[in-house]
């Protein structure tokens, strides 16, 4: 319901003659009335936080790489220097190892090349008479062999040959019938009618519809109102 029509009896009232009802919301009310002041120790207990992290990452990669080696069965970091024994025992290996390179080079100083050659040829000499005997048989399964392998050979040529006679007459058999079929003079059965076709506007009514026409048509009855005499002369009066 509207209140336009309502006395205005309170603003015609003075200000001082009422009593103070005024009502002031909670959010309306001073707020942060204190400036707030940056605290002396606070970066330092940033600092000391971030010292803190980087410590316990520093260990956390330590005790990473400290299991890592355990598992690849390294020694531990702490003693990861060499014993005195392992230090004697990869010296001697060198030392062991050169000894064994001068005896060897003294052997084969004292070594003569005519006895060497002399050895190498006896043994030749033997391996070849024991195998004289054997030589005959093998020749002999040898040619044996061949004239086998010549036969086959053979076989193979004359079939080879009879296959590409084959192919080849295939082949112009073919090409006959390709060419008998692709000439139109020949191929008769299958081949195109030579007949003149109708057009397909040769019965309809508005072809040659300008033949024949004279200038002073009769009266005639046609059953088309665009050929009718009325329609022509309409045409002639108003429109041409």
């Amino acid at each position: 319901m509207t209140t336009a029509a309502r006395p205005t009896f309170d603003p015609a009232r003075g200000r001082e003659s009422k009593g103070p009802k005024l009502q002031t919301s909670a959010r309306d009310l001073p707020s942060h009335t204190t400036l707030k002041y940056r605290q002396p120790e606070s970066e330092t207990s940033l600092e000391q936080k971030v010292d803190d992290l980087k410590q316990q990452l520093l260990e956390a990669e330590r005790e990473h790489f400290r299991k890592l080696k355990a598992g690849s069965g390294a020694a531990a970091i702490g003693s990861s220097e060499p014993t005195p024994g392992q230090v004697d025992s990869e010296s001697a290996t060198p030392q062991l190892d050169d000894e064994k390179r001068r005896q060897l080079l003294e052997q084969v100083q004292g070594w003569d090349v005519d006895d060497i050659n002399s050895t190498s040829f006896s043994s030749d000499e033997n391996e070849d008479d024991s195998d004289d005997d054997g030589d005959d048989d093998d020749d002999d399964e040898t040619a044996q062999l061949l004239r086998e392998l010549e036969k086959i050979k053979r076989e193979r040529a004359e079939e080879e040959a009879k296959k590409a006679e084959q192919q080849a007459l295939m082949e112009e058999s073919q090409r006959t019938e390709q060419l008998l079929g692709g000439n139109p003079l020949l191929n008769l059965n299958n081949g195109p009618s030579f007949a003149v076709k109708r057009r397909w506007d040769d019965d309809v009514i508005f072809k040659n519809q300008a033949r024949d026409v004279d200038d002073k048509p009769q009266k005639r009855f046609i059953n088309d109102m665009l050929r009718s005499d009325f329609h022509r002369k309409f045409m002639d009066k108003y429109i041409r």
